[in-house]
């Protein structure tokens, strides 16, 4: 699967973004994505995830409540809604995709766990 991830700018504190990411391929729906974000001499975080078949999303902390992925099978895209957005969400962020096909059980979690990268959109919020 080959990503694409745009959507990234500069907002001020409180405003929204909304991150889109294309994959190429047509296994693209037996694939769970995931949203990860790297700040500058931080480590990459997940921010969210969803299960190739929907029903189960993955949330950090810092953005439950704030922050919604969501995917289009049909359109090979994944999206990630971005609200209420803080200063400490500046970051470059970067969609991936699950090192497995057709995973069993629950979503991936860790970088490890994802086999494929998009090359990241920078977003900035002012304070």
């Amino acid at each position: 699967v080959q990503l694409q991830a745009s959507g990234g700018g500069l907002v001020q504190a409180g405003g929204s973004l909304r991150l889109s990411c294309a994959a190429s391929g047509r296994t693209f729906s037996m694939y769970c994505m995931g949203w990860f974000r790297q700040a500058p001499g931080k480590e990459r975080e997940l921010v969210a995830a969803i299960r190739w078949s929907s029903e189960i999303t993955y949330y950090a902390d810092s953005v439950k409540g704030r922050f919604t992925i969501s995917r289009d099978n049909a359109e090979n895209m994944v999206y990630l809604q971005m609200n209420n957005l803080k200063p400490e969400d500046t970051a470059v962020y970067y969609c991936s995709a699950d090192r497995i096909m057709k995973r069993v059980l629950g979503i991936p979690l860790v970088p490890d766990d994802f086999g494929s990268w998009g090359q990241g959109t920078l977003v900035t919020v002012s304070s």
